[in-house]
């Protein structure tokens, strides 16, 4: 090959290297232009998720825990159970001290019958006395009867009036603790009935219930020991209801709003596997306006640092099922700044699972109270005539 031609072939290939240069980066500009620039992105992203901390809300000593870390307990499952020997005992004191109420209201009612009783012969006997009185006046008139008679004809009249007034006064003190009320709706007999309830709330609280299906995180409570109302016994995670806290550079959120959509990579599945989520909400403030000690930027020397921001994304459920998270994983983030329709803060109402402690009414409970009351109200010692 001649010098010339080989000259020529080398500008030929020069050339097909630089086109083929110049249509990447036009390519690569085209790309930047519709999809990276619309794009922003961190890897300072974490998954996070609600820690529930279960805690006795008795005192007791710990007899069983059921579930060690890691494991997953379904919903009502008992992870931890109490001695309950102190709070039987108290149920039983309870359900004896509703009887004897029920009984000692009883004879309360009993008691306001024979009051109404001793009333109504008080005034027989008051106006046989002021019969006799008038009489006995009549007839000393006419000088039948002596003095002395009439005056014992009214003292006796006098002793049958004050006899009436303090049976009055005694069927007044029992009215008024018996008006408006039956022997069952008494608000002694109604305090007895509570005091029940609560011994069997206490009684069903020494067996601690999962709130929800989910993985035990930490278990910080052993058979044996002994703790006290409040005191912490483990944390439960539900891996299907974690989300990803991306914190992004101030000088990024100028475009992020609510709504728009969010590809999500874990570190520990690589970029083969992706998430598909939403943007659901921005912090209120940067975690440093928060914290213990807020800088204090006012005096002394200062030096700008960038600060960042919480972005709450919510996860595909789907992707979730197939790809399970836990709490702590490192994530990468990219989210389509281009859909700028949203709201650059949440607007909308919090959503949150309420987990019911307790039934409001335990039909079981309420039969064996109304079994208790009908019992003791019906007793011989206390049953009306």
């Amino acid at each position: 090959m001649t010098e010339p031609t080989a000259n020529q072939a080398r500008r030929r290939a020069f050339s097909i290297f630089f086109s083929l240069l110049a249509l990447a980066a036009v390519g690569w500009g085209v790309y930047w232009f519709l999809v990276l620039r619309q794009l922003e992105s961190t890897d300072d992203a974490y998954v996070a998720g609600d820690v529930v901390a279960l805690t006795s809300e008795v005192a007791g000593t710990v007899k069983a825990v059921a579930p060690h870390e890691t494991e997953r307990v379904r919903k009502g499952d008992v992870l931890v159970e109490l001695d309950a020997a102190d709070a039987t005992l108290a149920l039983d004191a309870a359900r004896a001290e509703l009887a004897r109420t029920v009984r000692e209201v009883a004879s309360l009612y009993a008691s306001r019958e024979r009051a109404v009783a001793g009333v109504r012969q008080r005034e027989v006997e008051q106006a046989r006395a002021r019969a006799d009185l008038a009489r006995r006046v009549h007839l000393d008139g006419e000088g039948v009867v002596s003095a002395e008679e009439v005056h014992h004809a009214e003292d006796m009249v006098a002793s049958v009036e004050a006899s009436l007034a303090a049976a009055r006064a005694e069927l007044t003190t029992l009215d008024a603790q018996t008006r408006g009320a039956t022997v069952a709706t008494h608000p002694r007999v109604q305090a007895a009935k509570v005091a029940v309830r609560a011994a069997v709330l206490n009684l069903a609280r020494t067996r601690v219930l999962a709130p929800e299906d989910a993985v035990v995180a930490r278990r910080g409570v052993q058979v044996g020991q002994r703790v006290a109302a409040g005191a912490p016994l483990m944390a439960l995670v539900d891996p299907s209801q974690v989300w990803v806290d991306a914190n992004f550079k101030e000088v990024q959120l100028g475009r992020i709003r609510v709504g728009q959509s969010v590809t999500v990579h874990a570190d520990v599945y690589g970029a083969g596997v992706s998430y598909h989520g939403r943007v659901v909400g921005l912090a209120a403030g940067s975690g440093s306006a928060f914290a213990l000690l807020p800088a204090q930027n006012a005096s002394g020397n200062w030096i700008k640092i960038v600060q960042r921001m919480p972005v709450r994304i919510a996860l595909d459920a789907k992707d979730l099922a197939a790809h399970p998270l836990r709490v702590g994983l490192s994530m990468r983030v990219e989210i389509d700044a281009g859909q700028g329709s949203g709201e650059p803060l949440s607007g909308g109402a919090l959503v949150s699972s309420i987990v019911p402690t307790s039934p409001a009414a335990n039909p079981p409970v309420e039969a064996d109270i109304d079994a208790i009351v009908r019992e003791a109200s019906q007793a011989p010692a206390v049953r009306r005539r």
